[in-house]
């Protein structure tokens, strides 16, 4: 369980920075094995394109439903099969899995196998992110979970720029090995290259992971404990409904974790229909190329996630990290409402870089409240929880997103002609501005969702 005493002063710097020697192990583990993926969905994404035949945008579509459907689905039961299993054998066989699937996609010749192939990487990835999540309060101090935090934020989204770069110099690299006849075999391209990369960037992470001395997990020693009296009660079907039933019930039950999740939840619905209306926003109000807008928010969005972190992992130890994550999602919601009222392309960027700042601090808050407040036996089913509640409410905002966009431009047309007078200003409202304040509206209601959350839980602590 995590450590609830104050730590020994730290006589080394990996110690100061990364908790333990144990987690820097970890966290390095992470970098092969996310910037790998970064490579890989580049590339997946180009095969589909590739073997879509006639209807490419479709194939591109069933991957990226692939890559959702499983968490939405399984996603609750992945942290049930893990608390069974050990935790450090769950992440190997996951990388070492993840490193198969990868090897077999530069033969893949069909949308299907692709299809297969990506349920197969996200199943996966289900059953690794709880392990690992719930085995960081194991490896390091209480005091350094925010710092050690936004250095897994850092590994698991600084490492897109990177993969981006590498992405680009493969197809030269691979014109050159192609060129020997020995590894036709390979069916070398500048996609298969990602993909064998990606396979020995998770080879790397198990390999890392292995060393590690991770906890086993109480129901996987349970487990170890009944086998060995001849007992599969905790694999009876009763059992394992009863393990999902109280994880939901934990985490609706529990305030620190219910109003983590509840913030979290809503507030990607709103914020995450920046991601498909971004280019619609910088072309119909900003009037600029849409992809030159679109790439503008996203580095201004990247900048401001990496200021938010810096300043949590400076201030970790003097924070008041409910009331610093209560404010993030309140001034997310604000910063996107300004943004999209902006007329001028660096005015609206700037104002998504203070988005990213809070986004970066409430994603790093948030799981530092997670992994402080559940318990050693229910912590892997709350951040499978969390994880299918964070899909969903993606999936959500990216298909609602341009739907509702659609429609509230086509009532704007008819009753306002997209514009209307406000204090003697024209104000263009196209169905994109619109539909992002009301995104921004939705991130500011999960902020006040969260304040009665937290109200609701000092009553029933109060109360006689």
């Amino acid at each position: 369980m995590a450590v609830d005493e104050p730590s020994p002063v730290v006589s080394t710097r990996i110690d100061r920075v990364f908790g333990s020697a144990q987690y820097l192990r970890l966290w390095i583990a992470q970098i092969f094995s996310s910037g790998g993926d970064w490579l890989a969905l580049f590339a997946i994404l180009i095969t589909a394109d590739r073997v879509g035949g006639g209807t490419p945008e479709a194939s591109v579509a069933y991957v990226m439903i692939a890559r959702f459907l499983p968490g939405l689905v399984f996603g609750s039961a992945a942290g049930v099969l893990v608390d069974r299993w050990d935790r450090k054998r769950t992440m190997v066989v996951c990388d070492l899995g993840r490193a198969a699937t990868l090897l077999w996609l530069p033969f893949v010749d069909s949308v299907w196998q692709l299809v297969l192939a990506s349920l197969f990487l996200e199943g996966f990835a289900l059953l690794w992110a709880p392990a690992k999540e719930a085995s960081v309060p194991n490896l390091v101090p209480r005091e350094k979970l925010t710092g050690v935090n936004s250095l897994s934020l850092v590994a698991a989204y600084g490492t897109f720029p990177v993969a981006a770069a590498v992405s680009i110099g493969l197809a030269s690299l691979a014109t050159v090995i192609e060129r020997v006849s020995a590894v036709d075999f390979l069916r070398i391209d500048a996609e298969s290259m990602a993909f064998y990369i990606d396979a020995a960037t998770f080879a790397a992470s198990a390999a890392i992971i292995s060393r590690l001395a991770l906890p086993r997990g109480p129901q996987a020693a349970q487990q170890s404990e009944t086998r060995s009296e001849g007992s599969t009660r905790v694999w009876a079907p009763e059992q394992v409904f009863k393990d999902l039933r109280d994880g939901w019930s934990y985490i609706f039950l529990n305030p620190t974790v219910r109003t983590v999740n509840v913030a979290l939840a809503v507030g990607l619905i709103g914020g995450g229909m920046i991601i498909p209306l971004g280019p619609v926003f910088a072309e119909d109000v900003l009037n600029v190329d849409g992809g030159d807008g679109f790439r503008a928010f996203m580095v201004a969005l990247g900048i401001g996630v990496a200021i938010g972190v810096a300043g949590l992992t400076v201030r970790q130890n003097r924070l008041h990290k409910e009331r610093v994550f209560q404010a993030a999602v309140f001034g997310a919601g604000a910063c996107l409402f300004v943004a999209t009222s902006m007329w001028s392309l660096i005015g609206s960027a700037l104002l998504v870089g203070g988005l990213g700042v809070c986004a970066g601090t409430v994603y790093v808050l948030g799981i530092t409240l997670l992994q402080e407040s559940a318990t050693e036996e229910l912590r892997v089913r709350v951040f499978a929880g969390l994880f299918t509640l964070v899909r969903s409410s993606v999936m959500l905002a990216l298909l609602l997103g341009p739907a509702l966009a659609l429609f509230l431009n086509g009532l704007s047309d008819k009753f306002f002609d997209k514009d209307v007078n406000i204090l003697g200003f024209d104000v263009i409202i196209p169905g994109v501005r619109l539909t992002l304040w009301l995104a921004a509206l939705i991130m500011v209601a999960a902020g006040f969702l969260t304040l009665a959350s937290r109200s609701w839980a000092n009553e029933q602590t109060t109360s006689p």
